[in-house]
């Protein structure tokens, strides 16, 4: 580690969750550290920015406070924050940066800005700076509302742009997925019971995190400065389903308040109007889910699924590889030897693969319903393009939830 290189942490969550609480508390009680503070806005007021003026107590003469408005650091407003990192750390004056991200702001691309080489600025804030923590702050009064709303933020007005169409409960999945700290806060307001039952569930979404709860945004600064926590490819695997995924076997293990995952693994496709309909009722107690599926229909691509609360998205994510030119499946074959323990010798790595996480989930329900969807015996010897197939190339769903 370059003893020059300036750390820097990040705080992710999304509106009203605490962030600029938090980050207040931190700045009271940083124990003589200079730090350089950016904060981003959405509006063009940046609000929580005047909040850090009037409730931080920054001196003047050591630190500064750099506002970013009218857009978003991880998109719209990314050169400007590379700028200004790039100029903060050559002043030369601070021992720490501190950045709050905008409500609707996603945490990977802002950590790829800084662990990466900016071709297209000529800008490596990695000879400045190190990133030592990502931190996503999560309010746990409001969590089940947000996630179980069904909203987008075009409709709340909370959009980066027109044509930004995600969901409420995917920005909040990216940024629990994605961090070295969960900061659950606002525990004050929420029951024992409940506040444990979440607990899990942010554990099971996010196993690597750290998980700190607060009330009114108060950690200790040493849990999020200077920790030495963040890694970027280990950050990237570090979601519940991926690490669901890559356990050697899968037996299901139901934890405490009945929060459970299991995978769900077939070598043998889906037949997809049967598919649509399982799909059409989706089990309400499924919180997370996310993996591949084999289509009969289109049986050279693979099919990913990822679905969050209410949302449910489906589309093409790619050619098997047993779909490739002969030559081609070779070499890959030859690079990745462990894909010869999962090649079929008819279907080669055709194969639905799916993690489930949930609260009080049926899991034989839900394992008999989908193996109800996939092709026969008598089916498999059908012309499988002469099935019915509604599913459009990108599918997002809506249903009802638990918790609403």
């Amino acid at each position: 580690m370059n003893s020059s290189q300036i750390p820097v942490t990040v705080l992710s969550g999304y509106l009203g969750s605490g962030k600029t609480t938090l980050l207040n508390h931190v700045l009271n009680n940083r124990n003589g550290l200079k730090v350089a503070v950016i904060v981003n806005d959405l509006s063009e007021v940046n609000i929580d920015a005047d909040l850090v003026k009037n409730g931080s107590g920054l001196s003047r003469t050591n630190e500064t406070l750099v506002e970013m408005s009218n857009g978003c650091i991880c998109c719209t407003l990314r050169e400007d924050l590379l700028r200004e990192v790039e100029r903060l750390a050559k002043e030369n004056r601070f021992d720490y940066i501190l950045i709050e991200s905008t409500g609707v702001g996603e945490p990977v691309p802002v950590a790829q800005t800084f662990t990466y080489l900016d071709e297209e600025h000529g800008i490596d804030l990695s000879r400045f700076c190190r990133l030592d923590c990502m931190v996503t702050v999560v309010d746990a009064y409001r969590f089940w509302h947000d996630f179980s709303s069904g909203e987008t933020l075009l409709e709340r007005s909370q959009a980066v742009g027109e044509d930004d169409t995600r969901e409420i409960v995917d920005l909040l999945i990216d940024q629990i997925e994605f961090c070295d700290v969960l900061v659950l806060n606002k525990c004050d307001r929420v029951e024992a019971t409940e506040l444990l039952e979440l607990e899990q569930v942010l554990r099971k979404l996010q196993p690597r995190a750290k998980l700190i709860r607060s009330v009114q945004g108060q950690v200790d600064p040493s849990e999020i400065l200077n920790t030495g926590l963040f890694n970027f490819d280990e950050a990237s695997v570090s979601a519940g389903w991926i690490k669901e995924m890559e356990k050697p076997s899968h037996t299901p293990e139901t934890e405490e308040y009945g929060i459970s995952s299991f995978v769900y693994e077939r070598v043998k496709p889906f037949q997809p109007e049967r598919l649509m309909e399982w799909m059409a009722e989706w089990p309400p107690e499924i919180v997370r889910s996310k993996g591949m599926m084999w289509l009969a229909t289109r049986n050279d691509y693979a099919q990913n699924i990822s679905q969050a609360g209410p949302s449910v998205q489906f589309g093409p994510a790619g050619r098997w590889i047993a779909a490739l030119p002969e030559a081609e499946q070779a070499e890959l074959l030859l690079e990745d030897p462990k894909l010869k323990e999962v090649w079929d010798a008819e279907h080669g790595d055709r194969i639905n693969k799916v993690v489930f996480i949930g609260i009080e989930m049926d899991r034989t329900q839900i394992v008999s319903s989908l193996d109800a969807c996939l092709l026969t015996e008598e089916e498999m010897h059908f012309d499988w393009n002469r099935f019915g197939d509604a599913l459009p190339n990108i599918v997002e769903l809506e249903q009802e939830l638990v918790h609403d």
